[in-house]
């Protein structure tokens, strides 16, 4: 790692300058990133699935004056070549003067001398740039969110320790990539509680034993992943690997569905792992919410407030919903040190995001709730919130609904206009392995949602379809969902990592 900060320096990078990390899940890209921390550089992740127009823009609108990538990578049996890629977008970007690439057949570096490793790390302020990550606008560009050396390192830090409970002893592998905040998560956070790390390029699910084998293989203790990487494995049957060595699962992306979360529990984790489902985001450098290992955990529960957010559930006058149970949005009361330090380059779009609705308090954008033994739970992101007949409900419910029919893998509920309701539900359902679409097995569906909801919240429709889009961090982009249904702009796609699915959901229509 000072081998090659050595280099960066002797390229002519120095203290803020952005460069770009476009590599595969591999040991190389942890090293890139430490380099660039070692100087004061700032690390600009760039999924490595990426297509050049989306590399050319975060590339651009960052301002990196170099690259690290390497030469090619694989992705679902598919060689990607990563260094044309790079490439074809720095000829479109003026500010990269150089490109480093890591060759896979020799383990060298090109285009970089290394140095002796000699060089400290530079001492810089606690508020200095660390990590410029990028997560996808519902409409135009990318958000480039901003975390800092201090902030960051202390909020992921506390939550491998006190919520993952991780060790010197530990092996950590999560299904992700650096290009998505869970990446630095496991890189930062692993790296500080001295655990080994497991890195796995390409997509997690391909083939789709790859996972449970990778943990028998490595012996993981510590294993991170998504609730639709779960609802889509487990349609390929239980694990036949030896899982033994698990002793924390730790979820985050989206809200579970009860069928997939027992699974996990019992199947993956043998029924003694607990399952430490976090919710956070981005832009917060760690999570608002957490359980831990150390206290008894609900099905579905994200426990409470991480350790030091002050959390609450609120009505549209800010008023606190916790003691009621009701639903409202999930608000944070004081700033914390892994929050963003705002969006690259443009203030009023971070504070229309999560400032303006209630001054004083950060609004997240989800919705929430706390029952009467005090677990909280999520319910889906409140602009993705259906209105029926005057009734709102989260399209997170309506899916759990859904996906409890034993023909459904995974669902994704949108609401669109009705001249009498005002708004009603459509469903997009893949089908599990085996099952073949028919009218009667989607009104099977539909009952099955009705009996659990009520025949209010009945959707109005069922479609089948053979995939949802989904993102690099496999979470299902309704907004794109529903933006096709109704043909309309579905937007930044760029972080849509199968953006063909959105054809197939035009033609279910």
């Amino acid at each position: 790692m000072t081998r090659l900060a050595e280099g960066l320096v002797a390229l002519g990078v120095e203290p803020g300058d952005r460069v770009g990390i476009y590599m595969p899940m591999c040991p190389e890209v942890a090293v890139a990133s430490h380099a660039c921390a070692h100087v004061g550089a700032v690390q600009v992740p760039i999924f490595s699935g990426f297509a050049g127009p989306a590399v050319r823009e975060r590339l651009r609108d960052s301002e990196a004056k170099a690259v690290i990538t390497a030469d090619w990578s694989l992705r679902r049996g598919k060689r990607l070549d990563m260094r044309t890629t790079v490439e074809d977008a720095a000829r479109q970007t003026p500010s990269v003067e150089h490109i480093v690439t890591w060759s896979r057949e020799d383990r060298s570096w090109d285009g970089v001398e290394l140095g002796p490793g000699e060089l400290p790390p530079l001492e810089v302020d606690a508020e200095h740039p660390y990590l410029l990550t990028y997560t996808s606008g519902t409409t135009g560009k990318p958000k480039g969110v901003v975390h800092v050396q201090g902030g960051f390192l202390v909020s992921i830090g506390r939550e491998l320790a006190y919520q993952a409970d991780a060790h010197p002893d530990d092996v950590i592998h999560f299904a992700t990539d650096m290009g998505w905040i869970m990446g630095p998560w496991t890189v930062v956070g692993g790296g500080a509680m001295g655990a080994r790390l497991i890195f796995a390029e390409g997509a997690p699910d391909f083939p789709p034993d790859r996972l449970w084998k990778t943990i028998e293989a490595e012996e993981v203790s510590i294993l991170g992943c998504s609730p639709t990487l779960i609802r889509a494995l487990m349609q390929h049957g239980d694990p036949a690997a030896d899982l033994s060595a698990l002793r924390v699962v730790v979820t985050t992306g989206e809200p579970w569905n009860p069928a997939p979360y027992r699974w996990l529990f019992e199947r993956v984790g043998g029924g003694r792992c607990p399952i430490i489902n976090c919710s956070g985001g981005t832009e917060i450098g760690a999570c608002f919410l957490s359980p831990t290992p150390a206290i008894p955990i609900k099905t579905c529960s994200l426990g409470g407030p991480a350790l030091g957010m002050d959390m609450d559930v609120v009505d549209a006058e800010g008023t606190s919903l916790v003691r009621s149970g009701e639903v409202g949005e999930l608000v944070c009361k004081k700033a914390f040190p892994g929050m963003t330090r705002g969006f690259w380059r443009d203030p009023e779009r971070y504070l229309d995001a999560y400032w303006r609705r209630l001054p004083g308090i950060w609004v997240h954008g989800d919705w929430a709730s706390v029952d009467e033994d005090g677990y909280w739970f999520l319910h889906g992101r409140s602009d993705d919130t259906l209105n029926i007949a005057g009734k709102r409900i989260g399209p997170a419910e309506i899916e759990s609904a859904v996906v409890a029919h034993p023909a459904v893998a995974e669902a994704a509920a949108v609401g669109v206009p009705h001249e009498v309701k005002g708004e009603v539900a459509w469903v997009f359902c893949v089908l599990a392995k085996g099952r073949e679409a028919s009218e009667e097995l989607a009104g099977e569906v539909g009952e099955e949602a009705a009996a659990s909801l009520g025949r209010a919240f009945k959707p109005d429709r069922i479609f089948f379809v053979s995939a949802l889009p989904k993102t690099r961090s496999a979470k299902i982009v309704r907004r794109a969902v529903r933006a096709k249904a109704l043909g309309k702009d579905p937007g930044d796609l760029s972080a849509v990592e199968n953006p063909e699915a959105l054809e197939d959901i035009a033609r279910a229509i």
